[in-house]
């Protein structure tokens, strides 16, 4: 073989696979020519009513029986030229022709990629020659054969020696290890942390096991012809989703950057409004119209709303956030939340309307609808209300949305809290007198400001009897079951002493007018 043709041919080989291996390469490579799995050169352009690919298939065919023929002689293989056409022929047959656009496409002389062009058949079809030569496959089978016994070596020693570690390791962390406790529950106990550590590394010797076996494959497969396109894919088992997987990162890194940036703008962006926040809320920072106990959850509502408007820049840079799949999920995550979450929401915007509304705060006293006690938790759905029995009782913020709020802890500060009791009475008993009976028992009762004087209101004049209600001021609205409780008592006992009776006409009329309903003095 001459310099410049051993020259042409490393060029051409050297040209063509390494377009061939260039991933996602813009220029043509042409359709290969493959025989025994073994891609010989590529072929870009048609030859009369043959088509690139066509002629691709056909030579490969012919290049695959001339390496099946027990007598094929190098020699015998030449190239043949005409004015047109270099022809690769064998004893008349030939294999291929190559034209002047052929020789164009890869930038040679047509001459000298026919010579590469023969040369490149003659040592494939002489590699599988000597590949599938009797004393050659005996060898490549001893050694495969080699290899399966160092394997099961291997396996066997693995096996051997693992089970004598998992055992040391047992009896070593029998005494050491301990319980699996949350709180005062035994979630796992020594005896079953010790077979979880057993069966962990069971499955590690297995793992292991299994990676030896489908490294070692390939090895095997590789050693005859035949099975060459199997070790081929077993590995490329492996190395394509690595190799996906590393182009993916290497794809999504300018894309996390940018999701970087604006995760660290919104995180700053939060801290300088929590910042804010937080003054307000120690009244450091005063704001006209804006009350300090709305600076937390105005904050929040910020924060959600921040979120959803940093999640919203992300999307177009996640990974698959472009597949119909991914739409799909999505859009059926939104419907089952809208249909699944109805009243969590009403109750969520309840919850904000009432933030904003002021009703109530945190250690009132209120009653809302039947229930009355003092304000425990206000949270975004639900308000719990601690009632003078010790029952905490879970009010859902769209309740007390739709209806009425009394508090009485608003004004017991400043101007006092006014408790009131009804009483009826005949004509027959002076209103003055039942008034300073009423005000001298309020003013006894324990709880009630003496500073501010009760007061009695005549509500009705009934036919039979009279209606007095007694009116006074606490300050302490947690207590007020106690103050009422007290002066009625009050009540009670200061009629008892100036002899008068709380007694309705009706039961007069019932009753032997002679007897008294007075308790006997002791």
């Amino acid at each position: 073989m001459s310099l410049k043709l051993l020259i042409s041919f490393i060029a051409l080989f050297c040209v063509q696979h390494a377009v061939y291996a260039q991933k996602d390469s813009v220029v043509f490579k042409g359709y290969p020519v493959v025989a025994h799995t073994d891609t010989l050169f590529h072929i870009k352009n048609k030859l009369g009513s043959l088509s690139a690919s066509e002629r691709a298939e056909r030579t490969s065919s012919r290049v695959e029986a001339l390496s099946e023929d027990l007598l094929f002689v190098p020699d015998s293989l030449i190239t043949v030229n005409d004015s047109t056409l270099i022809g690769i022929v064998y004893k008349g047959d030939v294999l291929m022709s190559i034209s002047k656009a052929d020789a164009d496409s890869v930038k040679m002389d047509k001459e000298v990629m026919a010579k590469a062009y023969q040369e490149i058949i003659i040592n494939n079809i002489n590699n599988y020659r000597k590949e599938t030569n009797v004393t050659e496959l005996l060898k490549r089978a001893g050694l495969g054969l080699l290899i399966i016994i160092v394997l099961g070596i291997c396996i066997y020693f693995l096996n051997k020696y693992s089970n004598r570690f998992n055992s040391w390791l047992s009896f070593k962390l029998h005494k050491r290890i301990g319980h699996l406790k949350i709180k005062d529950y035994e979630l796992i106990d020594r005896k079953r942390e010790l077979i979880i550590i057993s069966k962990f590394l069971n499955l590690i010797k297995i793992v292991v096991i299994l990676l030896l076996i489908y490294l070692t494959l390939p090895f095997i497969f590789r050693l005859f012809p035949w099975t060459k396109p199997w070790s081929d894919s077993l590995i490329s088992f492996a190395l394509n989703p690595l190799k996906n997987i590393f182009s993916s990162i290497i794809d999504f890194f300018p894309n996390l950057i940018a999701i970087a940036v604006i995760v660290g703008v919104f995180h700053y962006v939060k801290k300088a409004i929590r910042f804010l926040a937080q003054e307000v809320e120690n009244e450091r920072l005063k704001i006209n119209g804006f009350y300090p106990d709305w600076a937390k959850p105005t904050f929040n509502i910020v924060k959600i709303l921040l979120n959803a408007f940093m999640l919203v820049m992300i999307w177009p840079y996640i990974p698959g956030s472009d597949l119909a799949i991914f739409k799909g999920v999505s859009v059926f995550l939104g419907i089952l939340i809208s249909f699944g979450s109805s009243s969590a929401i009403s109750n969520g915007v309840a919850g904000m309307v009432i933030t904003y509304m002021r009703p109530f705060r945190i250690g009132d006293v209120v009653k809302i609808g039947d229930t009355t006690g003092a304000v425990l938790e206000k949270s975004l759905l639900v308000t719990r209300v601690k009632t003078i029995k010790n029952e905490i009782i879970t009010i859902p913020n769209s309740a007390i949305l739709n209806g009425n709020t009394v508090n009485y802890t608003s004004m017991s500060n400043n101007e006092g809290l006014i408790i009131h009791s009804t009483l009826t009475l005949g004509y027959d008993i002076p209103w003055t007198k039942i008034q300073e009976l009423l005000i001298n028992a309020a003013l006894a009762t324990e709880g009630v400001i003496k500073d501010r004087t009760p007061f009695v209101l005549q509500t009705s004049l009934d036919d039979w009897y009279v209606s007095y209600q007694l009116n006074a001021y606490i300050s302490d609205p947690s207590i007020m079951a106690i103050i009422y409780s007290e002066m009625h008592k009050n009540i009670h006992e200061a009629f008892d002493e100036a002899g008068v009776e709380i007694m309705s006409p009706h039961y007069q009329a019932i009753r032997d007018g002679n007897a008294s309903t007075l308790p006997e003095k002791l």
